[in-house]
């Protein structure tokens, strides 16, 4: 068995705006076999809108392109695209040039998606040959454009926790809804996690930040911090995420009977009627979509599936010997709360870990 960690980088041109990418096949038709020697594999997006799931979660969905397909149509459902989103209105976007206005993709839905359906730029896999793990774009072509993607997968047998901590995150905000850019120079966090990784060697592993157990009405994710995004069109998502459904040619439920009780026990209208568009329009039989549906299983008002913890890839990729976060350009961790934090501070924990 191999024993020191091997990582690929592959270079992905997707097809269509949404597409599920096996990327455990792909690196198996061009490169062979050269993970069967890992007992586990992490998987690393360099992007905001293209990212993966966790294991645990498409073990749920049977790993499956027929269930996965219908679950993230019904998060789009709710997010979808041209529905006059902030981030949508070019001429809002003074940082961006004529030119770069022409060229930047009308995209919020595809934030909105990723962050909703719990997407995530680092995922950790026990490596099991032969099952599918899925590279999910959102936002592969835009007009006549094509998006060039890039991932990370590192194979590696074993893990030593080198470092664990704790750091405050001041919150203080006077916004029920508000985030925060955990990335921003202000609060300190990249250049103590890089002193981290640099005092105790790391070459190739993770950084797992996590909220504290006792914080609430919080989440985390890694996506573009951008004004608009994350100041108008996130806060209304958080609020009342049915709002963003499509509204129109809806019908009087036909056969409300045949709802499965746990569905309407946490579902408001909408999400009934969408229950039953999906069962209509989907091919997969009913078994499926409630199995979705039990997924998404949280009231109505709180259906995004925010994530209490994200990892950082640590690679000394540029430089041999010397770990570094690496990320992609627009992404940064982003601490999102929909209650005002007690005492004006949110609680980090922090584990560093080093690949073997």
């Amino acid at each position: 068995m191999s024993t020191s960690p091997l990582e690929i980088e592959l270079d992905i041109k997707p097809a269509s705006r949404y597409e599920l990418i096996d990327i455990s096949a792909r690196i198996a038709q061009e490169q062979g076999d050269v993970l069967a020697g890992y007992r586990k594999a992490l998987y690393c997006s360099f992007h905001t809108t293209a990212g993966y799931l966790e294991q645990g979660f498409c073990e749920r969905l049977g790993h499956s392109r027929k269930q996965l397909d219908p679950f993230f149509r019904a998060i789009q459902r709710i997010f979808p695209p041209d529905a006059g989103y902030f981030h949508d209105r070019m001429q809002l976007r003074d940082e961006l040039s004529e030119s770069e206005k022409e060229r930047e993709p009308i995209n919020a839905d595809s934030h909105l998606t990723f962050i909703s359906a719990g997407l995530k730029n680092c995922v950790t896999y026990l490596n099991r040959p032969g099952q599918p793990v899925y590279f999910v774009e959102l936002d592969g072509i835009y007009k006549h454009y094509q998006r060039q993607r890039r991932t990370a997968v590192m194979g590696y047998n074993d893990e030593e926790i080198v470092f664990r901590g704790r750091l405050p995150i001041p919150v203080q905000s006077s916004h029920q809804i508000d985030s925060f850019n955990l990335k921003d120079p202000r609060y300190g966090l990249f250049d103590q996690l890089e002193e981290w990784i640099a005092v105790h060697g790391i070459e190739k592993g993770r950084i797992d930040l996590r909220l504290d157990p006792h914080e609430r009405h919080v989440g985390l994710t890694v996506n573009e911090y951008e004004t608009l995004l994350m100041r108008n069109d996130l806060p209304q998502a958080l609020a009342d995420p049915m709002r963003y459904m499509v509204q129109h040619g809806k019908k009087l439920l036909r056969h409300p009977g045949t709802i499965p009780g746990k569905t309407r026990g946490y579902a408001t209208y909408d999400l009934i009627h969408l229950y039953n568009e999906l069962l209509d329009s989907v091919p997969v039989g009913r078994a499926v979509i409630d199995k979705i549906f039990s997924v998404l299983s949280s009231p109505a008002s709180r259906i995004l599936r925010l994530k209490r913890h994200i990892s950082l890839l640590v690679s000394d990729r540029e430089a041999a010997g010397q770990g570094r976060i690496v990320q992609g350009t627009y992404q940064s961790p982003i601490l999102l709360q929909h209650q005002p934090a007690a005492e004006g501070a949110r609680y980090l924990d922090i584990t560093l870990r080093r690949f073997k």
